[in-house]
Parts: C-alpha cells; sequence; structure tokens
C-alpha cells in the first residue's frame, strides 16, 4: 500500500470515528429531550451519521483490500438536514430557562460538525488524487449543512437562553 493511500485510509478511519460519535450523541440526544421537534430532528441526524459511517466504512474497506475508492458508492441525493429548518418547537422558548439540555446538546453538536468539516477539508487538502480530493470536498458540503442548521438554531436561542438564566450581563 502506498504512503497516499495509507494516509487517505487513516483519514477514513479518524472519520469513521468521529461519525460514529455523532450517531452515539444524537442517538442519546433524541433520547433525552424533551422537545418533539428536536427528538425528530436528532433522530435525522443519527441517521444521517450512520449513513456517512456506512459510506465511510464501505470505501475504506475497498481502499484496503483494492487500494481504490469503492465505484458506484455515493453519498444519497435525499434532502438532508437543512439550515432553514427549524430544529426544535416553537414551545422550546416558553421553556428556555430550564432546557439546559437542549442548549448544550446544540452546543456539543455544533463542535462535532465543525470538527468533521475541519477534518474533511483537511484530508481534501492532502489528497493527492482528484477523486478523492472530491470525495471529502461533499463530505465537507454535507457536515456543513448540519452545521448551519445548529448553528442558526443556537444563535436564535441563545440570547433568550442566557437572558433567563442570568448568563446575559445587559
Amino acid at each position: 500500500m502506498d504512503d497516499a493511500i495509507k494516509e487517505m485510509t487513516e483519514g477514513l478511519r479518524q472519520a469513521m470515528l468521529a461519525e460514529r460519535t455523532g450517531f452515539e450523541f444524537y442517538t442519546l440526544a433524541a433520547k433525552t429531550t424533551q422537545d418533539p421537534d428536536g427528538k425528530a430532528t436528532f433522530e435525522q441526524l443519527a441517521r444521517e451519521e450512520q449513513e456517512h459511517f456506512e459510506f465511510l466504512s464501505t470505501h475504506y474497506k475497498s481502499l484496503v483490500s483494492k487500494g481504490t475508492l469503492a465505484e458506484g458508492v455515493t453519498l444519497s441525493d435525499r434532502k438532508h438536514t437543512q439550515a432553514d429548518a427549524a430544529i426544535f418547537s416553537k414551545s422550546l422558548r416558553e421553556r428556555i430557562k430550564g432546557a439546559h439540555f437542549e442548549m448544550s446538546a446544540l452546543a456539543i453538536a455544533v463542535q462535532l460538525e465543525l470538527n468533521g468539516i475541519k477534518h474533511y477539508s483537511e484530508q481534501a487538502k492532502k489528497a493527492s488524487l482528484p477523486a478523492a480530493r472530491k470525495f471529502f470536498e461533499d463530505l465537507v458540503a454535507w457536515e456543513s449543512g448540519h452545521y448551519d442548521a445548529l448553528i442558526r438554531q443556537q444563535q436564535m436561542l441563545q440570547e433568550d437562553y442566557w437572558r433567563e438564566n442570568g448568563f446575559d450581563p445587559f
């Protein structure tokens, strides 16, 4: 196995671990949140992280056994979590003072997705083959959709959450 393939397989292993971590976190968040819309969103994010894991695993196995990415295996075209979709129901604002779990889950989720974006961006820059570069750039775009949705929701709720919990100095 040449150095470029070794580097890519290591990048995929790290990415698979991150996707598994995301899956476990979103599954736990779905079980824990009291918000029905949040539960549905976290369940969707968990499914997408599992899909990412399976996608990466297929390519990893192909790289190890054949030295190439798996042919014909692509990310699905179905609509994924979008930045313009609300994650939590409007009723969350009514109980924002006690929404500690949901706000913590958003903060962790934002960081998980940002870490994924950074990792895939680094892998795309390192890639010597155009197909490998595109592979990782597609993953950056996918994770960016998750990140945009999560950060938007966090920003919409953060000021109210801080104010209601006495974190806001004004």
